[in-house]
This record gives structure tokens, C-alpha cells and sequence, in this order.
């Protein structure tokens, strides 16, 4: 298994970056999150999980090994694939999700996209003893509402917008987050935030 990849960031897409190790580029899954702790040009470290399939070979990587841990105990539930698990990093932090799971809190699996009613239900019987306690404090209710804001801002700019564009497109997708009700799912978030910003170039 390739337990992490250290490098230099060679590349930032949507969902995936590239790190220069040795000079191979490895193409590395990871959450908007992630990615936007990443910076081109600069070192990086993520810890990675290797998913094997019979038609390819796929690396995600996440900011410390606690993500990657919580990414594979997911994947134990029946139903959930790396694709899936990988979603609900995307919405939700590590302790996010066992404090979700620990409390029966089905909404908070339903803000994952393809998740219904019924499949959360499922998750929080399955996840029940898996995940562990939250390790964390709480998040304070005004940080979780705003933090998206804040995420979505350094992602773009790690993708290699400037500031007034960044600053554009987190204004112009502030509706659809505030719509959402509770903290926004931040990936489909960065997805609207490039399309608007590619109508306008």
C-alpha cells in the first residue's frame, strides 16, 4: 500500500492534484478540503489510500492520516465505495461524521450527495461502532454556516484564480449556499463556483 506521497505540487484540478515524486506525477483524489491546502509549485505531504479495481489503479489522498482512517472505515458499510466515502469527506469533517454517526443524526448524512433517507438510516446502524467518538470540541454553529465561505475562497485561489475572481464567484454562489439550510456542502459548492467563473472568461 503507498501510505503517503510527499512532493511537489505539480498540478490542481476540481478534485484531484498532482505531486512530482521522483519525478513521476502521481494523479491523487482529494476532497475540495484538501485541496485547498494545497498551494503549485510548493511542497506537499498527503496521506494517500490505494483503491484497486480490475480496470484501474486510484490513490486518494487527504490532508493527515485521521481522514484516510475515517475514509476506509466507511467503506465497511455495505454500499459505500470509495467514490461515496470520498463525498462525505467532502461535506463533512472526520469528527463531523462520528459525531453525525454517535448521535443518530440522519440529516446531516442526507446533505451528502447520494444519500437518501433510508441509506443514512442504514449508515448509522452500520457506522455505529466503527467510527469512534468525535476527537474534537463541537464546531460553534456560526463558524460552520460562514467556514464555507472561507474554504471555497482558498480553494480557488490554489487553483490559480485571483483574489477578485475568487471573490466574485463565492458571491455568486452564496445563494445556493444559503439555500442549503445547513453547512453547504462545500464540493458541489467549488463545482458551481467554476462554472460560473469559466462563463465569464
Amino acid at each position: 500500500m503507498i501510505a503517503f506521497v510527499s512532493g511537489t505540487v505539480a498540478a490542481l484540478a476540481p478534485d484531484a492534484a498532482v505531486i512530482e515524486v521522483g519525478g513521476v506525477g502521481m494523479a491523487v483524489q482529494c476532497t475540495p478540503n484538501t485541496l485547498s491546502g494545497l498551494r503549485v509549485g510548493k511542497p506537499a505531504r498527503l496521506a494517500t489510500s490505494l483503491v484497486v479495481r480490475e480496470d484501474s489503479l486510484t490513490l486518494y489522498g487527504f490532508a493527515d492520516d485521521d481522514e484516510r482512517q475515517v475514509f476506509q472505515l466507511l467503506q465497511t458499510a455495505s454500499g459505500v465505495g470509495p467514490r461515496l466515502a470520498q463525498a462525505m469527506l467532502a461535506v463533512h469533517s472526520p469528527d463531523a461524521l462520528r459525531r453525525a454517526v454517535s448521535t443518530g443524526d440522519e440529516k446531516a448524512l442526507t446533505a451528502v450527495p447520494g444519500i437518501g433517507k433510508k441509506g443514512a438510516q442504514k449508515l448509522l446502524l452500520e457506522l455505529k461502532d466503527r467510527l469512534g467518538e468525535p476527537v474534537g470540541a463541537p464546531a460553534v454553529g456560526a463558524s460552520v454556516s460562514t467556514g464555507w465561505r472561507d474554504q471555497l475562497h482558498a480553494a480557488l485561489i490554489g487553483l490559480g484564480y485571483a483574489t477578485r475572481e475568487a471573490d466574485e464567484a463565492v458571491t455568486a454562489v452564496a445563494p445556493q449556499a444559503e439555500a442549503a439550510g445547513g453547512p453547504p456542502p462545500v464540493g458541489q459548492l467549488l463545482k458551481a463556483a467554476l462554472q460560473t467563473l469559466n462563463r465569464t472568461r
